[in-house]
């Protein structure tokens, strides 16, 4: 299951963002570390394709794919040495796939600011700073063993030695998801295998006024004090408004404010736009589901998402474009015309594929 942190330093809106997104109610208070423990909340990912081959299939019950967003305690300076509540902040975000950093970009005199004066750069810096800190303390401590084993153990050489360039770029403050994509394989392993908290994907939200929400001239300043990391902007406020509202009414207050998708919706196309995810869909009279895989993962391998028995014994994966399927009006016809193919082991999963797959027992 796809799990999301949601971080930031204290009263930048984090926990009014989680209530809005998960349509919770957890405490939003106007003082540092109001969220202890960390919250959680399962939603739905929306996928209006669903309801359409629901009732292609006589009404057929719906199970979408699911994101968990993780509420975590305020960061504050110093977390990496265990200020505030630094242990269990970072220890909760070992734990997710990704982050969310909400930066505050609104202005709101009667929200307590955790430091004498608000900056967006500096906010940002400090929750890097402490990040980058923490993961260096955790490289450090294991590059001295490290050492000693790769000396019995001369293939653990190359690894090691990723190790320390890990070590150095850490060392001058960077954070690792400011590493180009194409680091080789012993860098990826460290960074994998010691859970490092800048490795994750990480977008951020910068989390506006109202009237800020069409004010590109603000959001590209905003966005040049990350970049190239994916940036949004959403007013948690307004988010939160919408949760009280029904499906027409949410539209309509959405498009008074120049939006046309909700903060949840840029949220998910985001966080599997940066976790290289996509879904696929599964559709009958028994139910219509949609299933998150990784981009160019393989037909067995999109099958044992299901079960892992079906992917030990695939045979093959029987396939139908969406659209096409949504064109022909059955599956009877969109097979009469030539639209449902077979496709074997090699096979790499397309973002509109419906599939019923074949398999040994």
């Amino acid at each position: 299951m796809l799990s999301i942190g949601i971080i930031g330093l204290p009263n930048v809106g984090k926990s009014t963002l989680f209530n809005a997104l998960t349509d919770n109610n957890i405490l939003a208070a106007n003082y540092p570390f109001a969220t202890i423990e960390p919250n959680t909340g399962t939603i739905p990912v929306p996928d209006e394709r669903l309801q359409v081959l629901s009732e292609l299939y006589k009404n057929a019950p719906i199970k979408p794919a699911s994101v968990t967003f993780v509420d975590i305690a305020g960061l504050v300076s110093g977390a990496s040495k265990g200020e505030g509540l630094g242990n269990l902040f970072l220890a909760h975000i070992r734990s997710v796939g990704a982050i969310i950093h909400v930066v505050r970009a609104f202005t709101d005199s009667n929200v307590q600011y955790v430091y004498d004066n608000h900056n967006p750069a500096k906010d940002i810096e400090i929750v890097n700073t402490e990040l980058v800190l923490a993961d260096l303390q955790t490289v450090t401590s294991r590059i001295t063993r490290l050492d000693k084993e790769a000396k019995s153990n001369p293939k653990l050489i190359p690894y090691a030695a990723a190790a320390k360039e890990i070590e150095h770029l850490l060392d001058t403050g960077k954070p690792l998801f400011s590493l180009p994509d194409n680091v080789d394989d012993n860098k990826e392993s460290v960074m994998r295998d010691f859970q490092l908290l800048t490795s994750k994907p990480i977008i951020y939200v910068f989390n506006v006024d109202e009237d800020q929400l069409t004010n590109t001239e603000y959001q590209k300043k905003l966005s040049a004090l990350v970049a190239p990391s994916h940036s949004l902007f959403i007013c948690a406020k307004l988010e939160d408004q919408l949760r009280e509202l029904d499906e027409e009414d949410r539209v309509e207050l959405l498009k008074s404010y120049g939006q046309t998708e909700s903060g949840l919706s840029q949220l998910i196309k985001a966080s599997y736009e940066v976790l290289g995810l996509q879904s696929f869909l599964t559709a009958g009279e028994k139910e219509v589901r949609a299933w998150t895989i990784h981009k160019g993962a393989t037909a067995p391998q999109a099958a044992g998402v299901i079960h892992s028995d079906f992917e030990r014994g695939f045979i093959a994966a029987e396939i139908v474009d969406y659209k096409d399927l949504i064109s022909a009006g059955s599956i009877s016809t969109a097979r009469s015309t030539g639209k449902v193919r077979t496709e074997g082991k090699s096979y790499i999963m397309g973002p509109d594929d419906i599939v019923d797959f074949r398999f040994n027992t």
